[in-house]
């Protein structure tokens, strides 16, 4: 059978609240099914979860990555799940209600800083997204992309699953980016890591460069 099995064998055969949704909203959701579990294990693997981390999410949906994250994650580990939706909200609010590790956030992801204040957390190690940036208007885009950027530790990664690979010409805050074009999913999707490097001495520090960004092909076996 191959095609990456059918998709998983269609294991992800959409659910009714998935199919329902994208048909409210088919430009807010990056796709009609959701992730793969080959495209999950992936993302996954680009997070360190050898040590307590902070990782937030934007758009999680039904929650296909957070929970792999949440699987993953060490018992003091905190996961800030940002969904608009309310639907979806309600329903991560339903599959998490019993880790406390898990906060799920009904609210725009522009919403992070103020909610990280909230909880008492300094700053994230990794942020994850996969909502479409390339339907957002320039002024959000870049906006979000720089409270993305002041939220990050120094050191921390910024994650994104897109069906295109536009952002990185606006994700000139940081100073690292490596993409792969990851054919195990329908549709095939872009995944890039940027990366906030510790900043220079203050006195040695110019203005940020724009973030050298590499491509590779990713294609199983």
């Amino acid at each position: 059978m191959d095609n990456f099995d059918v998709q998983d064998d269609c294991s992800r055969l959409v659910s009714a609240l998935f199919f329902k949704q994208f048909l409210k909203r088919p430009f807010q959701i990056a796709s009609i099914v959701p992730s793969s579990k080959a495209l999950v294990e992936r993302v996954a693997g680009k997070i360190d979860f050898s040590q307590p981390r902070v990782i937030a999410e934007y758009g999680p949906g039904e929650g296909v990555h957070s929970r792999e994250i949440a699987r993953r994650m060490c018992p003091d580990s905190n996961l800030l799940l940002f969904e608009l939706d309310r639907a979806f909200a309600r329903d991560l609010e339903r599959q998490f209600s019993g880790d406390r590790r898990v906060r799920v956030i009904h609210d725009d992801a522009a919403s992070l800083p103020h909610e990280l204040k909230r909880h008492g957390i300094d700053s994230c190690d990794y942020i994850l997204s996969g909502i479409p940036f390339s339907i957002l208007k320039i002024e959000k885009k870049r906006a979000l992309l720089q409270k993305t950027y002041d939220a990050l530790a120094p050191g921390g990664s910024f994650i994104i699953y897109q069906v295109t690979n536009e952002l990185k010409q606006h994700a000139t805050h940081f100073e690292r980016a490596e993409s792969e074009y990851f054919l195990q999913n329908i549709p095939p999707m872009f995944i890039t890591v940027f990366q906030k490097t510790p900043p220079l001495d203050h006195h040695e520090r110019g203005p940020l460069p724009g973030a050298n960004f590499s491509v590779s092909a990713h294609r199983s076996a």
